[in-house]
């Protein structure tokens, strides 16, 4: 299967979902979208067929972790953060920089000990870097996942600015802290300590990364506040995301943190300064129809996906056990950060316990898993890291409404 056949099938899966979704299960269109995926391909893996292989043969031409992370990362992040006021960033700035660098940290390294040990428990062994791995691919909440749910669930205004800034900033802190534990399993297992270069890779990736995005978004704000065509303008912002995560992956920094920036700036500054309001009319729904149709494709990949896990009892039980593993660390790595900054910042009652229902995992994790190395860990994580993100999307998306709503009338 070629790769315009390969788009041409998955567009079609995705609308016929879409569709059945819209009549049938009426579910907010990410999760109905990959719940219709889920089944589709339980279904498959149960019948097979010619069919369950015209699937596989779609998703080998369609690597959903090839995809994910280097294209529709940089338009998904962008087009999030576009539309977020850094005026309400900016009144939470210190929290959301605690959550999404310290919080993600500690949840890493309480899953990473948790998975070891449950492993060693199970008779699975995997090796402790290995675990760490786990934990830092599954600790960062997923914005894609988080952004297009608040929409839709009723979240109070300050919870819903500090749980959608931490999401758009620790997806990309958690992918630099993968970076990193990856090389230094790499550098273990060729009996190297690599400690010294990883905290390089950590340093260029993530300052490097913010002052790409910054940079570029400057360029960008100068070339829309000389224009006055609408049309330029939208091919103006797609350069800028295109190519700006183009150069973040030749210069080795991170591009998530980049589009993250880039989309902040231009989203406010950007918005006020530099452009009309046809403009900023044909702007934002541009973007916001590339975000919906780009979640309804990435939502289905998760469904499909499911088709290259080894369902085998063993790592299903490992997966059942990380799910509250997952929780308890979210809680911990939250409500540790929000008890210290409780003596200089007001949180409401309810905070951690928002922040960590709220912190659903999405298709970053699952493509950060496929991105590992084949082996026997590579099967435990991917199993794991999929059993987290069903039930966080289809669990915690679906009642994390109902959950603001108790919350905040007790």
């Amino acid at each position: 299967m070629d790769l315009f056949e390969a788009i041409g099938a998955l567009f079609t899966i995705t609308a016929v979902f879409a569709y059945l979704n819209y009549q049938y299960l009426k579910l907010p269109t990410p999760i109905g979208v990959m719940l219709a995926g889920l089944l589709f391909s339980l279904a498959l893996v149960t019948l097979g067929g010619s069919l369950e292989s015209w699937v596989r043969n779609l998703l080998a031409a369609f690597p959903f972790e090839e995809v994910l992370m280097q294209g529709m990362l940089a338009f998904l992040l962008f087009a999030g953060a576009l539309h977020v006021n850094l005026d309400d960033l900016r009144k939470s700035w210190l929290s959301i920089l605690v959550l999404a660098t310290l919080g993600v940290l500690v949840s890493t390294f309480i899953v990473g000990s948790g998975v070891y040990y449950l492993s060693s428990w199970l008779g699975y062994e995997i090796p402790y870097l290995y675990a760490l791995l786990f934990g830092a691919l599954i600790s960062p909440t997923d914005p894609i996942a988080v952004l297009g749910l608040l929409k839709r669930a009723g979240v109070p205004k300050d919870l819903e600015v500090l749980i959608s800034g931490e999401s758009l900033f620790n997806d990309g802190v958690g992918v630099v802290v993968f970076a990193v534990i990856l090389g230094l399993a790499a550098a273990h297992g060729h009996g190297g300590a690599g400690g010294v270069a990883a905290l390089e890779l950590f340093m260029r990736e993530a300052l490097g990364g913010l002052a790409l995005g910054f940079a570029a978004g400057v360029v960008a704000f100068y070339m829309l506040r000389r224009t006055d065509d609408y049309t330029v303008e939208v091919l103006i912002t797609l350069a800028l995301v295109s190519g700006g995560y183009a150069l973040a992956a030749r210069l080795h920094t991170s591009g998530p943190l980049a589009m993250v920036v880039a989309g902040l700036l231009i989203g406010n500054h950007g918005r006020a300064l530099a452009m009309s309001e046809r403009t900023r009319e044909h702007l934002d729904t541009f973007w916001e129809m590339v975000d919906e149709i780009l979640n309804a494709l990435l939502f289905v990949l998760i469904g499909l996906e499911v088709l290259l896990i080894r369902l085998t009892p063993g790592f299903m039980e490992m997966a059942f056990l990380a799910i509250p593993l997952i929780l308890l660390a979210r809680f911990v790595s939250v409500g540790l950060p929000v008890a210290i900054m409780r003596s200089f910042r007001k949180f409401a009652s309810y905070t951690v316990r928002l922040l960590t229902w709220g912190g659903l995992r999405g298709g970053i994790s699952v493509a950060l898993a496929l991105s590992l190395p084949a082996g026997p860990e590579r099967d435990a994580i991917l199993a794991m890291t999929y059993g987290v993100v069903v039930f966080s999307v289809l669990a915690q998306g679906l009642t994390i409404g109902k959950v603001a709503r108790y919350a905040s009338s007790n």
